[in-house]
């Protein structure tokens, strides 16, 4: 049975060295036992909605991800984690899928849906995500994208059995994270796993925001199976597949030819 990880994380933005070292420091304080490890949007990064942006961006084939690759080599455990990235003269809010072997390729999900300021900032993903993982086919989320029924629908339509959402949501709408991640499972009968930024951002000549931390895994029910508040520790939990199939047999969204429509 695979187990699943969330080290819930305060971020420091613009603070690329600060941030990776973090990481790393928290997959190597993880139990042997883990398959894989979620990270909050922006981890490496963090964020900003003006040109300082730039100043941190990150390539795909950069060292910090060369670093990540080894890391999950060296602890047996795949990696989600988000950063910016730089594709050129474009930004784009992205997550990396981080395998265990150090062998294969990340693989890599750019946000569909951008929030508030990062329309000044970064450009639109345009493809869907889904990835073998130790869940089995799991789809990638980031934050806003919670808020788009055509992306569950999609994914139901693929029959994932698990979705990875990493997300920054502000602490003052946190029950909405909360809400979506449960209705995100119930409706295509599947787990999430969301990964929540914690601690504050405080720039100078940017907004400071509270972020909502609430790191969750969600059963295929919608129920939550187990989950945190705001300190920065880490959530551990192994998800049952035969939990994923008697729920699938109890809700029957599979059966019906129109399932996923948009």
């Amino acid at each position: 049975m695979p187990t699943v990880a969330v080290p819930q994380l305060s971020v420091e933005d613009l603070a690329v060295e600060t941030n990776l070292r973090a990481v790393v420091e928290r997959v190597d304080a993880l139990a042997d036992e883990v398959d894989v490890a979620l990270f909050p949007e922006y981890a490496l990064t963090g964020f900003v909605a003006d040109n300082r942006l730039t100043t941190v961006a990150l390539g795909r084939h950069g060292p910090e991800l060369d670093r990540l690759r080894t890391v999950a080599a060296d602890a047996d455990c795949a990696l989600v984690v988000g950063f910016v990235e730089r594709d050129g003269e474009q930004l784009y809010n992205t997550t990396a899928y981080v395998p265990r072997d150090g062998d294969s390729e990340p693989t890599f999900y750019r946000k569909r849906h951008r929030w508030g300021g990062e329309r000044d900032v970064v450009r639109a993903g345009d493809e869907r995500v889904v990835v073998e993982t130790p869940v089995g086919k799991t789809g990638l989320l980031t934050c806003y994208d919670l808020n788009f029924v055509a992306e569950s629908a999609a994914f139901a339509r693929d029959r994932v059995d698990a979705l990875f959402v990493v997300g920054a949501w502000p602490a003052a709408h946190s029950e909405n994270w909360r809400l979506l991640l449960r209705a995100r499972a119930l409706d295509g009968v599947r787990w999430v796993v969301g990964a929540g930024r914690t601690g504050r951002r405080d720039l100078p000549d940017a907004p400071s925001t509270q972020y909502a931390g609430r790191s969750a895994v969600v059963r295929p029910d919608g129920m939550v199976a187990a989950a945190l508040n705001r300190d920065e520790r880490d959530l551990v939990a192994t998800l049952d597949p035969d939990v994923l199939a008697e729920q699938r047999a109890f809700i029957p969204v599979f059966d019906e030819p129109s399932t996923g429509d948009e």
